[in-house]
């Protein structure tokens, strides 16, 4: 059995009942889970403090000296052990409120100790609660100053006795048993260009490191091995798809695409757009599966790529796919594909959850039989009942709102896998992009399409309502409409937010009958109920949209040029954008307006002072992912980032960019890592890959 895969019950100083702590709370089960429990910080304890000399500033503190009383002192809530500790020329009191039984049996008032822990203070007198006690003798004393490992911790763990010199003393054991077993996983050339020190001694002075010179060689080696094998894995894949997954040759660009190019194209393309088309041309005509990300801001123009491409697919007799996250959406792009196309001989239909039996029958027959050009959809697209007669492209809208276990169903669709063009108008960082979707092919559209004025973005408090309010009847006389967005349906007992139908109550009053028509829709609605709010909104026959964050993917409404989104510290960056997309479709100047509220936290003013600063989505993205990490931003959920052990995506961006380097010079060199010099590599990647699902096919 591999040393790596046995469970940390056997390790000296854990045993079965801590072991099931470890793995509840942690999901620590193995040697290897364990040897990858990297401390979060690191004290230094080559000083040892003096009393007289502690103040405020202080905050972990290590002192040198003797006990000198204990006694346990009966309270209303239980007992606490009191002790007086002396460094020979001070005292300082230290406190326990369990476990202390053990303490007071094991206390020598004639041997030295070095007690750590953090310091409190009251009523100007430090004290320590539950410090760490070590005996001194000639041995430890040395053993005791240096640089110390602190690990991730919960009430439970430290309950059942698993304290941070439990969790040192287990890993100092372990490494004891492991260090032969951890064989080098990089090349020499690797190792010696980047003066990488040896896995045996990074693994070592992560956890007890000798001195800071080696932490940071340490930290340094195991952040740039496991950004280097993601990255790795990821270009391995993207040289897969290119060269071993067959895909349909698209050879020609025909009447479909050249006759609406000339003649239906509803507006001039940006430079963007046509760099665009030019790459996904490129893409389709290799005979390889196409696998491409399309970024492109709100109103960027990314469905008119989309169409382009799929009329590709249709000039080569084939049949196009468009999946969209919400039937709002989809019944959108229906309407939007059908209008457009109105003169062309192309059978548009759509498929969603709420399509009728007798409907959905007629659909999947004409699927089947080929006489359905291109279909339009949700997750309804994937079901097994749905079978193409020859499905050559697929477009999916907001691509982190399909499971990757979803999408890879559209693979099974056809002999070949049909083309992928996954779109998304989410903004992603380019150090995030490298790592979720490197194994991807990019397309970036910035420009937005000409007499697009920029939205004009205002914060405002409670005390500017009527100034809002005077504001919003001025728009509506202009003909204008108006989202107002709430961030809750149901009103939080402790925080001071505007709930939804408070909200809705207060615009009806400010907003009356028969002169105003208002619409609500939220997350609770039956679906039919919000179809006809969003098409009452749509057709202009209500002014004012009272919403939740269900409007905020995709949905098109040119006459709105106002979006109002109340509380708006509750919202993410990456939410307040979208939103803010809502409006400012058309060639009319459009606002946002932020409503705050009297206490936001400084990184909600952060976010809220990045919107009203700027419009550009990556730079909004950047902001983001600094506030947020990678962990909380659209798509990571599905991309094994979070499993990031060391790695920082935020902190670490030359790390990342340079173990991306040395990783594309790799497979550009040796693609199937053949060479001698990479036979660790090639070792340590199936290792890796060995247990894992890699969705190499589909995007």
């Amino acid at each position: 059995m591999d040393v790596f895969e046995r469970s940390i019950e056997f390790l000296k100083g854990i045993g079965p009942g801590r072991a099931k702590i470890l793995d509840n709370e942690l999901d620590i089960r193995t040697f290897r889970d364990f040897l990858f429990f990297f401390p979060y910080r690191y004290v230094d304890r080559s000083k040892f403090h003096l009393i007289n000399d502690l103040n405020k500033s202080n905050i972990d503190v290590q002192i040198k000296g003797k006990f000198l009383d204990t006694n346990v002192i009966h309270q209303k809530k239980g007992k606490r052990l009191s002790a007086i500790f002396s460094d020979g020329n001070s005292h300082i009191e230290l406190i326990w409120f369990k476990g202390f039984k053990w303490i007071k049996e094991n206390i020598d008032s004639n041997s030295m100790y070095v007690i750590y822990g953090k310091i409190n203070w009251f009523d100007n007198r430090p004290t320590i609660a539950h410090p760490e006690i070590t005996k001194i003798n000639n041995y430890n004393l040395k053993n005791i100053s240096g640089i110390y490992p602190i690990y991730s911790s919960t009430e439970k763990i430290l309950r059942y006795g698993i304290t941070q010199k439990v969790i040192r003393e287990a890993m100092y054991n372990l490494i004891g048993i492991i260090k032969n077993e951890l064989t080098e996983s990089l090349s020499n050339k690797i190792i010696l260009e980047l003066k990488l020190t040896s896995l045996q001694e990074s693994f070592y002075n992560i956890h007890f490191p000798k001195n800071h010179d080696k932490l940071i060689k340490a930290r340094f080696r195991l952040k740039f091995e496991e950004l280097f094998f993601i990255q790795l894995q990821l270009l391995k894949k993207h040289t897969d798809n290119k060269t071993k997954i067959k895909g349909y040759e698209f050879s020609k660009v025909g009447e479909f695409f050249n006759t609406f190019y000339r003649n239906h194209l509803p507006f001039d393309l940006t430079n963007d757009q046509k760099k665009v088309i030019k790459e996904i041309r490129k893409d389709l005509g290799t005979g390889s599966q196409m696998n491409r990300l399309l970024q492109g801001d709100v109103g960027s123009g990314k469905t008119i790529v989309a169409l382009l491409s799929m009329l590709i697919a249709l000039d080569n007799k084939f049949q196009a796919c468009f999946m969209a996250p919400t039937e709002i959406l989809a019944f959108q792009h229906h309407e939007n594909l059908k209008t457009i196309l109105v003169d062309m001989p192309i059978q548009v239909e759509i498929l969603t959850g709420s399509t009728k039996p007798s409907i959905r029958k007629n659909i999947h027959e004409k699927l089947l039989n080929g006489k359905i050009n291109i279909i339009v959809g949700t997750h309804s697209l994937i079901e097994d009942k749905v079978i193409f007669k020859n499905l050559g492209i697929v477009i999916i809208d907001e691509q982190h709102r399909f499971g990757v276990a979803q999408r890879a169903k559209l693979w099974y669709k056809n002999n070949f896998p049909p083309h992928i063009l996954v779109m998304t108008a989410t903004p992603i960082p380019r150090t995030l992009a490298m790592s979720i979707y490197g194994d991807l092919d990019f397309s970036i559209i910035r420009e937005l399409p000409p007499g697009r004025k920029q939205i004009k973005t205002f914060l405002m408090g409670e005390n500017n309502r009527l100034k809002l309010f005077k504001f919003l009847r001025e728009q509506i006389d202009l003909g204008k409409q108006i989202f107002i967005v709430y961030p809750l349906i149901e009103e939080s007992q402790k925080m001071d937010y505007k709930d939804l139908m408070d909200g809705y109550e207060s615009v009806c009053r400010e907003f009356p009958l028969p002169k105003y028509r208002i619409s609500i829709m939220h997350g609770k609605m039956k679906t039919e109920d919000k179809d006809y709010e969003m098409k009452r909104f749509l057709q202009g026959k209500s002014q004012i949209m009272v919403s939740t964050t269900v409007i905020e993917v995709g949905v098109n409404i040119p006459n709105a040029n106002v979006m109002v989104i109340e509380s708006s510290e509750r919202f993410g960056l990456s939410q307040l954008h979208q939103l803010r997309g809502r409006v400012g479709r058309g060639n009319e100047q459009s606002f946002c307006i932020l409503m705050k509220g009297k206490k936001i936290s400084n990184d909600a003013k952060l976010r809220l002072k990045t919107m009203v600063k700027t419009t550009d989505g990556f730079e909004i993205a950047e902001v983001d992912l600094k506030l947020r990490g990678p962990g909380d931003i659209a798509g990571t959920q599905q991309s094994g980032l979070l499993k990031l052990k060391i790695a920082d995506l935020v902190k670490d961006q030359q790390i990342l960019k340079l173990a991306r380097s040395y990783a594309k010079n790799l497979i550009g060199s040796d693609p199937n890592l053949s060479y001698k010099d990479n036979k660790n590599i090639k070792s340590e990647l199936n290792k890796i890959t060995s247990n894992k699902k890699i969705w190499k096919l589909i995007s």
